[in-house]
């Protein structure tokens, strides 16, 4: 992005003016009005049948490009963190490494829009997706060796610094790549094939601890084997993703971005857009809440009270789940049939409801057991729950279940929050830098906090608490600050960006038909 001014002057026929005088047989939204695309094996459009495929340059493939990385690395990484421990018997050591991980992610994930407005969404996820393979060789390496616990930590650090990056990246892609009616697609599409990684990572350690069933111990070394070659693979993928300022969407317009980025320039960007949007703040108790609940869910919940093998099965219904609620809301929250203010209204008035419903079931369950009572050293008869036990496993299936589907519910509403505030790449990525680097530190706290440890029903209560009291805060927001329309001329404020370069000639917001 900072060699933008360099290549223009280059090649001219890369500018945006230029870019809209190559006739491409390629058709805008309407499917009237012709979109002329540049040149290049970029903007070349391929048929399969009577299928027609996206540009490469285009937000759709670069959303699924993203997401396929997402598959492999946090994919992966969450498949390995839903057993509960990293795959571990014994909690403390990924317990420690997510302190870690979590508290350098909170700091490179809330500055995060700086970076990734001045390398480059390419830069920071091919950087972000390095760290997962780090960690979990961290964890396999700590199998064979006492004396490991300073390069676990560091691993663990090291990929917070990477995972801000890389989600910041995949945030920015997510919100600022669509057009306003598609935001809630968009989420659905990354969400779905994003958790597909943790389903299909889940199988891995289910099929390998298939008949081991009434004990809970480490995943094998194969197990983690497999996971690292699958994210190191993810890492070499992002290298294929193009940058922001390449992209056309399906209307011709381009996404906001800031001319020749400095880091100087982003870090004042960053405070610009608290200065823009102050009532922002409002929301980032719901940016804390939004990882908090995932040490309980994983450690309290499934890691244990489980056999190994119910613990991957587990796992897998818990991100399969989080692809039905992406699903299902995602395309609801694009329906044209209501306002987008009426819809972000319902919106929260869901969440209150399902956090009532699932987080109230969740207390009558959290009640029937506690942190002693399900630790062998300290209570020798007690026998992990396996899924052959109807009686014993059933409920705390289904409450898992329902958990995974409620984090759907919840990410989805709080990415499309952000996307109803503005369209623009620049002020978009500062947006998720905020919503990462906040979430991260919720998360680091409560990992810390399970690390000395506290109850489980202590856990449990700050869970719900949390929930309920931050949407209390940000309803002002969603209530008075969402609008039908985000107007381009909002979005280009501070970027050196002019209508004529974002938006294609005869354009409805730029001819004032908008």
């Amino acid at each position: 992005m900072a060699d933008e001014k360099k290549d223009l002057e280059l090649n001219p026929a890369s500018s945006p003016a230029a870019a809209y005088d190559v006739t491409s047989p390629t058709y805008a939204d309407d499917g009237v009005d012709p979109l002329h695309l540049p040149g290049g094996w970029r903007y070349k459009q391929l048929k399969v049948g009577p299928l027609k495929l996206p540009w490469y340059a285009s937000p759709k493939f670069q959303l699924f490009m993203v997401a396929m990385v997402c598959f492999m690395c946090p994919g992966m990484f969450n498949a390995l963190g839903g057993m509960g421990g990293g795959g571990k018997a014994n909690h403390k050591t990924a317990d420690n490494m997510n302190v870690a991980l979590y508290s350098t992610f909170a700091v490179f994930g809330y500055f995060g829009g700086v970076f990734v407005n001045w390398l480059g969404v390419r830069a920071c996820l091919a950087f972000g997706g390095s760290g997962y393979a780090l960690y979990a060789i961290a964890l396999l390496v700590s199998e064979h060796s006492t004396k490991v616990g300073a390069f676990n930590i560091v691993a663990g650090a090291i990929l917070g610094v990477c995972a801000g990056l890389l989600w910041t990246a995949q945030g920015t892609i997510m919100i600022s790549y669509p057009q306003e009616n598609e935001k809630g697609r968009y989420f659905a599409w990354f969400w779905a094939i994003f958790n597909l990684g943790g389903v299909i990572g889940s199988l891995i350690p289910l099929g390998q601890n298939f008949n081991v069933r009434a004990s809970s111990k480490t995943v094998g070394d194969g197990t983690y084997i497999a996971f690292i070659i699958l994210m190191a693979f993810g890492c070499f993928l992002a290298f294929f993703l193009v940058d922001a300022k390449s992209v056309i969407r399906s209307d011709g317009s381009r996404v906001v971005l800031k001319k020749n980025p400095t880091f100087t320039s982003e870090m004042v960007g960053l405070w610009e857009t608290l200065q823009y949007s102050p009532w922002v703040l409002l929301l980032f108790p719901m940016f804390w809440s939004s990882n908090w609940f995932y040490t309980y869910q994983q450690n309290a919940v499934n890691g244990s009270r489980h056999s190994t093998r119910t613990k991957a099965l587990n796992s897998c219904l818990y991100w399969l789940s989080q692809i039905i609620g992406a699903l299902i809301l995602g395309y609801v929250l694009d329906t044209g049939k209501v306002s987008r203010t009426m819809r972000a209204k319902l919106c929260w008035a869901m969440l209150v409801v399902a956090t009532m419903a699932i987080w109230g079931g969740g207390y009558a369950f959290a009640k029937g057991y506690t942190r002693d009572t399900v630790n062998v050293d300290k209570n020798p008869s007690w026998v992990p729950v396996d899924w052959t036990e109807s009686d014993r496993y059933l409920g705390g299936m289904f409450l898992y279940m329902f958990y995974g589907f409620y984090d759907s519910l919840w990410q989805a509403s709080v990415y499309w929050f952000m996307g109803a505030l503005s369209n623009s790449g620049r002020r978009s990525a500062n947006y998720v830098g905020f919503y990462k680097g906040i979430q991260s530190a919720g998360a680091a706290v409560m990992w810390s906090l399970d690390a000395r440890p506290i109850s489980f029903m202590a856990e449990f209560a700050s869970n719900w608490a949390l929930l309920m009291g931050s949407l209390v805060i940000a309803a002002p927001v969603i209530f008075l600050k969402i609008k039908d329309h985000v107007a381009v001329e909002e979005d280009i404020i501070n970027t050196g960006e002019t209508l004529e370069e974002v938006l294609p000639a005869g354009h409805a917001e730029k001819s004032g038909t908008v």
